[in-house]
């Protein structure tokens, strides 16, 4: 079964439209990219997805469920982080955690259980118990994702989930995605950090102007527009760029302490720089070849946004 599946989502605020015709499938047990630049549609489709946003047209199923349809059922089946988080500053780290769980139905007990292991796992056990209006943003965006997995949902839903966090915090959230997805949640991230989407997502959609301009795994997108390659190296002292064109090495240019050699043919232009190495008593303190980038990839889906 497909933990979503939207199909034709249209939204217009006025004259302006901000989503267009939008369809996606997210298969259950993936981890989903979403991906855009700022103003390009993604927190509007994910509002229409979760069902704060009613849409001009199309239609949305959560696991089956229609959210126009019946909303509650859709809404349990969801843990939703939004941008700017969901807790209560008057409240304590426990007390929000809790207060959803009863939200969600769950008895005493088990929410009581879940919240510590929770909180443990989140690095807040020893500021449980402190006012969220005294905590960094970075702690604040941990507390909304305890709230939002403390049912252990089949679907979690993240936009821009790591904004602005610090790095400890940061992994954290990684590091709590990748752990609900394999205790069994399929999760849907929405994102404009490029490595990030390369290191969570089995498949990755890319929005613009309100429109999907591409869904494809993050490998083949990569491959798709893989325009740019290059051979990175190094040597044991310094060189001009004289050096590599008399040795019909023309597009080289300098990187740092290393060289890049655009070429579109690597295996050529290694052993081409290795003979270069040899004839002028250079040794080589490092050589690579690029991969192919997905920010390439976004970059020219997005060219103009």
């Amino acid at each position: 079964m497909d933990a979503v599946r939207a199909t034709g989502l249209t939204k217009k605020f006025g004259t302006f439209s901000a989503v267009d015709n939008v369809s996606i499938t997210i298969p259950e047990g993936s981890i989903f990219g979403f991906l855009g630049p700022n103003g390009a549609g993604k927190t509007t489709t994910i509002r229409m997805l979760t069902g704060v946003l009613v849409p001009d047209a199309g239609s949305v199923r959560i696991f089956g469920i229609d959210v126009h349809d019946d909303p509650i059922a859709a809404k349990l089946k969801m843990g939703v982080i939004p941008e700017n988080g969901t807790v209560y500053s008057d409240l304590s780290a426990l007390q929000n955690i809790l207060l959803t769980a009863k939200f969600f139905g769950m008895e005493r007990v088990t929410r009581e259980e879940r919240a510590c292991e929770i909180l443990e796992r989140l690095g807040l056990s020893d500021r449980q118990d402190d006012l969220v209006r005294t905590f960094s943003k970075g702690m604040r965006q941990r507390v909304s994702i305890a709230c939002a997995i403390i049912h252990a949902p089949p679907l979690l839903i993240l936009d821009e989930p790591t904004t602005g966090l610090d790095v400890y915090s940061r992994r954290l959230v990684i590091d709590t995605v990748r752990r609900m997805n394999r205790e069994g949640s399929t999760v849907l991230l929405t994102t404009h950090n490029i490595e990030e989407a390369n290191a969570l997502c089995s498949r990755i959609s890319v929005i613009n102007h309100g429109t999907i301009v591409a869904t494809e795994s993050p490998e083949k997108l990569k491959k798709t527009f893989d325009t740019s390659r290059y051979v990175e190296i190094s040597f044991n002292r310094e060189v001009d760029a004289p050096l590599f064109s008399a040795s019909c090495i023309p597009n080289a240019e300098p990187y740092g302490d290393k060289w890049r050699v655009y070429t579109d043919d690597p295996d050529r232009t290694v052993k081409s720089l290795v003979t270069l190495a040899d004839r002028e008593g250079l040794s080589i303190v490092s050589i690579a070849t690029s991969n192919p980038s997905l920010e390439e990839a976004f970059v020219t889906l997005t060219a103009g946004a």
